[in-house]
């Protein structure tokens, strides 16, 4: 079975990898069929994962109805993870941010319904609205955690000041944003406020968006509904030029008798033992081989090889469109 790790202080432990769900409904192209979807969640299950990870917006909504069917045989095995923090217009639409504390509870209780559960084990502010002082989504959050319907509370892609505040009226357990090899800024400032702090860390994007797989080069093409469409990381001669850094995987996944996005994702592993990725993936085979990932020990001299040759490379191209950078608390 898979190893297991903590959440920094919360004494949320959780599987080594767990899996985000978002891509099995939304963002990557069009929706899995559901009980594909659902097989694919249970044999993730059966394979000792036991932290999932949806959000309102997947779909929207339709994500969370999948997960919660999917996990409901085992709901006392499994922590499921979902967010709120988004405005939905009549038709269901992503509308903007909103994070009142009226619209936080309304939104739980729709999450709670969606899921099948009694409680949400871990919630996240998706995003960071700077119309609503975090005290005030702390303190909601709090309430919820009073109430029995939310067991932890989450931040996603918050800032270190945003953090602190938060924290200082709720504990947060975990912080939900993008990490990899190729985006590292989380070095720089975050990191070390979660472990000042006692708070757990969970990468999405470990595999940098399927990039640092190595299976996609200057010609793939994507489904006209994926997102990468419009990152700008993704365009043709940033790809040309950011694919330096899976050649580095590569070599080290040679050596190691390892598939590149296993040692992604052990590099992302080896980093703090507080970290827990969330690589998604609508494909079974996929899925063993990124379980691979949580098995497989990076020696120092992997680790150092690794970091050597990164440094020198300067990653091209953003990784949002301005507008959904704009979403982004710094």
């Amino acid at each position: 079975m898979m190893d297991k790790r903590k959440l920094g202080n919360g004494n949320l432990e959780v599987s080594a990898l767990g899996l985000g769900c978002m891509g099995l409904s939304y963002g990557y192209g069009p929706a899995t069929d559901k009980q594909q979807a659902i097989a694919l969640i249970r044999a993730a299950v059966e394979r000792g994962v036991t932290f999932f990870d949806t959000a309102q917006i997947y779909g929207p909504f339709t994500n969370e109805e999948v997960v919660g069917e999917a996990l409901a045989p085992f709901r006392d095995q499994v922590v499921i993870a979902t967010k709120f923090g988004f405005q939905f217009d009549a038709d269901g639409k992503p509308a903007g941010l909103n994070s009142r504390p009226d619209h936080i509870r309304r939104m739980t209780e729709d999450s709670l319904r969606r899921l099948s559960v009694e409680t949400i084990d871990l919630y996240y502010q998706h995003r960071v609205d700077p119309k609503v002082p975090i005290e005030d989504v702390a303190g909601t959050v709090r309430e919820l955690i009073r109430e029995g319907k939310v067991n932890h509370f989450g931040l996603s892609e918050a800032g270190e000041r945003t953090i602190r505040r938060a924290h200082a009226v709720q504990p947060v357990t975990a912080l939900q944003s993008e990490y990899s090899l190729w985006w590292r800024e989380p070095e720089d400032e975050i990191l070390p406020t979660l472990e000042e702090l006692g708070i757990g860390f969970v990468p999405f994007s470990p595999l940098g968006k399927g990039f640092l797989t190595g299976k996609i080069d200057t010609s793939t093409t994507f489904d006209r509904t994926d997102y990468r469409n419009s990152v700008p990381r993704f365009n043709p001669e940033n790809r040309a030029a950011n694919r330096a850094i899976v050649d580095i995987v590569g070599r080290v996944a040679n050596r190691k008798k390892a598939t590149a996005a296993q040692v992604a994702l052990a590099w992302v592993l080896a980093q703090k033992p507080w970290i827990v990725p969330i690589p998604g993936t609508t494909k079974l085979h996929r899925l063993d081989e990124n379980l691979g990932g949580a098995s497989l020990r990076l020696t120092a001299k992997d680790i150092a090889d690794i970091e050597g040759e990164v440094s020198k490379i300067t990653v091209q191209g953003e990784r949002y469109l301005p507008a959904a950078q704009a979403l982004i608390d710094r």
